[in-house]
């Protein structure tokens, strides 16, 4: 743990995709065992930021990143940081689940299996304790042999959950992880979110306003690439200092 109180800090973070802004100048501080939601309208830069954070933009040909992103005080930006470990250590959850076409177990197994993990009983344990986590054990616990594609979509998402959790991060990064979801499947990755933050540090993008102030400790208001105002979620949702920030929540614009 680092000494400054938090997780992660971003300073004058700034990224393009060719001749284009995508981020400007983005500096945030998150705190650890938190929720921080990323909100804005589409474009504004809230995914770009949120895949800065474990070098996913390093997959795009012609993204260029300047700034800083500290994860526990290591800029992990520099050209000796080893970038499977730090996607090891910061998972992340796409929008649509993305569920291998492996049994259930395969599916959990896969991310320890290649970090060298091979033994039978080692392996079962991870397993359980994943789908544990990601509130699907009891769901499954019977057909472990069951294709991931056979789940319903919130099943499916909460496998991919519980795989990124059997790596054992520290950082959970979630794209939109409830938008391809009924209501009672997204009110499931909710509660799951709540609880995981006593374990993990969670950075989460959503369009949904409301879903922001549920799940959320603190919340940044993106605007074409750029933080308009950042504060703990009740204050940007009830008493925005910025007129953007407000006209955004209260549905007048975006």
């Amino acid at each position: 743990m680092n000494t400054n109180g938090y997780k992660i800090r971003t300073i004058n973070l700034s990224l393009s995709y060719g001749s284009k802004l995508a981020l400007n100048e983005v500096s945030l501080d998150i705190k650890p065992n938190h929720v921080t939601a990323l909100i804005g309208p589409s474009g504004c830069g809230k995914s770009t930021f949120l895949r800065a954070l474990n070098r996913m933009n390093d997959l795009i040909d012609d993204a260029r990143t300047s700034g800083e992103v500290l994860v526990d005080n290591i800029n992990v930006y520099r050209d000796d940081v080893d970038v499977v470990e730090l996607r090891k250590k910061v998972g992340m959850i796409f929008q649509k689940s993305n569920p291998f076409p492996k049994s259930l177990y395969d599916n959990v197994a896969y991310g320890p299996r290649i970090n060298g993990i091979h033994d039978t009983k080692t392996l079962a344990e991870i397993v359980e304790s994943s789908l544990e986590r990601a509130a699907l054990w009891d769901e499954v616990k019977d057909d472990l042999k069951k294709s991931g594609l056979a789940l319903s979509g919130g099943q499916q998402q909460r496998l991919c959950i519980a795989r990124a959790l059997a790596v054992n991060p520290e950082v959970l990064l979630m794209d939109e992880p409830a938008s391809a979801l009924d209501p009672i499947a997204t009110a499931k990755i909710e509660e799951l979110i709540y609880e995981l933050k006593s374990n993990y540090t969670i950075v989460i993008v959503t369009h949904n306003m409301q879903q922001a102030a549920r799940v959320s400790d603190f919340t940044a208001f993106f605007y074409l690439g750029k933080i308009i105002e950042f504060n703990d979620t009740k204050t940007i949702f009830t008493s925005p200092k910025e007129k953007q920030t407000e006209d955004y929540v209260t549905g007048r614009f975006g």
